[in-house]
């Protein structure tokens, strides 16, 4: 595999993100993964408010999330089926402003691949929206995937044998996080000025149709379920 982060100019809010990407990709290589930092996606659309007070952003907080509670150091927020800081709203790269998530970021996907298809003549080709997480007990943040399309986002091993012949009851691999994870490591997270890679040569599974739900897990049916017992619901 591999990932090529793209350094660009400064995003500008609700610059056209189509006309901007092409501007940075010469040519698009079959069975390659566009990746797209969430943060110009959000710019894109004008999803930004401007920084005021901690109850301005506690009042975001809790309209942009389905669950929150304040803990000491953040609000630990439950959006779009995902664990996350501040229902992912971000300060940092945001010249005094507040930053919010995509408003659909697997639509957004859906979207650019369409578009990049037709400007450069390809088919199978992925696009894979991104944003950063941390992870309970772990220093440090990941990448995450917020939206995708082309390509599908899970690998199922379940039914079929392992090395000695025992059949894998659970094992599925998270092909859409860790594809994120890779690209954000080598985008990064602070000035590096990096809001696109690409990725080639992985044995992605491409497809036109994509499962929005095929990585969601209810809080009913999640493991961490007794962690989360007790979060209060969002006014």
């Amino acid at each position: 595999m591999i990932i090529k982060p793209i350094k660009t100019r400064v995003f500008k809010e609700r610059e056209d993100l189509v006309a901007f990407i092409a501007h940075y990709f010469k040519k698009i290589p079959e069975k390659s993964i566009v990746v797209v930092t969430s943060k110009i996606v959000a710019l894109a659309e004008g999803r930004m408010a401007l920084a005021g007070d901690a109850r301005t952003k506690e009042k975001l907080i809790r309209a942009e999330s389905e669950y929150a509670i304040r803990t000491k150091y953040v609000w630990l927020t439950i959006k779009d089926g995902m664990v996350m800081a501040s229902a992912g709203i971000d300060e940092s790269n945001a010249d005094g402003k507040l930053i919010l998530l995509p408003r659909d970021s697997f639509k957004t996907a859906r979207m650019l691949r369409a578009k990049l298809q037709a400007r450069y003549g390809v088919k199978r080709i992925g696009v894979l929206i991104t944003d950063s997480r941390t992870i309970p007990l772990r220093a440090g943040v990941t990448g995450v995937a917020l939206g995708y399309a082309g390509f599908c986002g899970i690998k199922d091993y379940r039914g079929t044998p392992d090395i000695f012949g025992r059949k894998f009851t659970f094992s599925r691999t998270n092909v859409a996080d860790s594809l994120a994870t890779a690209a954000v490591a080598v985008m990064g997270e602070g000035n590096e000025q990096q809001p696109l890679a690409i990725i080639e040569k992985f044995p992605a599974k491409f497809s036109d149709t994509v499962n929005r739900k095929e990585l969601h897990i209810s809080i009913q049916d999640d493991m961490y379920r007794p962690l989360f017992s007790k979060l209060p619901k969002s006014d």
